[in-house]
């Protein structure tokens, strides 16, 4: 029980205290928007450039860690997909927009601030290394395969399809962050070195990044409504909250995983859709109710199935 009330709760009243504000009207939709806005293009981005300037890239990135994350990751997108298409019978970029709500954790909002408090800052180094690839890697993978759906009978060529999608996953600012850091590591190792001014600036905005963007989180789950769709919502929040997890703790137990990789792994595993899945949908005009209702109930839920797995975990 303690767990819950000095891990996990501290993070959600950050969020509960944005959705309040916005409920009553104290902090407008501009407002909300504005702060989303620094928080997503500059603060986290800046974020995920200093932790990946940081990361030791000769330890970290590894199978036994990776495969498990991903693993759980890729089977939530085929079972949300498949449970679209032939259970709710959603049109196909709905399946594919489904699919992505189920395979997008998040990793970085509610994945880092709940890993640090439940095991402290050095407990970090494996959430960072799954982080490095989960906004380029999944969304190259969510945009290919919607770009794909949508042309098909266009006529359009494959080349002209992956670099369309290519192009719309470098533009994004998470990725730009996260090469950027990944830039500043290599040119550190070969023996760069920055004036100290610089870091302490870099880190300045980076503390601010998780602060802003859970309270500007609140105020956008503000706006989204749950209505009807409660089978495809509750499929979302299942495959989020459930078999991603389940499936990175049982990997990760077959592949040998260390107990600070398996807490890293499992419990970002276990993090609800995060409001990019909600934008994915957005952009493409595809299972918009779907993708908003389950980011919202899925985080909500997620205060106790978060608490299930820090009990489980080592």
């Amino acid at each position: 029980m303690s767990a819950l009330f000095t891990i996990i709760l501290p993070i959600f009243l950050v969020v509960g205290f944005g959705y309040l504000v916005a409920w009553r009207g104290w902090f407008g939709p501009t407002a909300v928007d504005g702060l989303m806005s620094y928080a997503q293009n500059f603060a986290v981005p800046m974020l995920l450039c200093v932790s990946m300037s940081r990361l030791d890239l000769g330890t970290e990135f590894r199978a036994q860690l990776l495969i498990p994350f991903y693993l759980g990751a890729f089977a939530g997108f085929g079972l949300g997909w498949a449970g679209a298409r032939y259970l709710f019978h959603r049109p196909p970029m709905d399946c594919v927009a489904i699919g992505f709500v189920c395979l997008f954790s998040n990793s970085l909002l509610l994945g880092i601030p709940i890993t640090e408090r439940a095991y402290g800052p050095e407990a970090l180094d494996g959430n960072w290394a799954i982080i490095a690839l989960h906004s380029p890697l999944l969304y190259t993978f969510g945009i290919t395969v919607m770009e794909f759906t949508r042309a098909r009978g266009s006529g359009l060529s494959v080349g002209r399809i992956s670099l369309r999608a290519l192009s719309g996953v470098l533009r994004t600012a998470l990725v730009i962050g996260i090469l950027s850091g990944l830039t500043i590591n290599l040119l550190t190792q070969a023996g760069l070195v920055l004036p100290q001014g610089v870091w302490d600036a870099a880190d300045m905005i980076a503390r601010s990044a998780l602060p802003a963007a859970l309270f500007g989180l609140g105020g956008v789950l503000f706006r989204y409504r749950p209505e009807g769709d409660m089978g495809a919502i509750a499929l979302c929040c299942a495959c989020a909250l459930v078999l991603h997890p389940a499936i990175t703790f049982a990997t990760g137990h077959l592949l040998g995983l260390d107990r600070d990789g398996m807490r890293s792994a499992v419990l970002t595993a276990s993090m609800a859709p995060g409001v990019n899945a909600y934008l994915f949908a957005n952009i493409y005009g595809a299972a918009r109710r779907v993708a908003a209702s389950s980011v919202l109930i899925a985080t909500a839920l997620s205060t106790l199935t978060i608490w299930m797995w820090l009990a489980i975990l080592p």
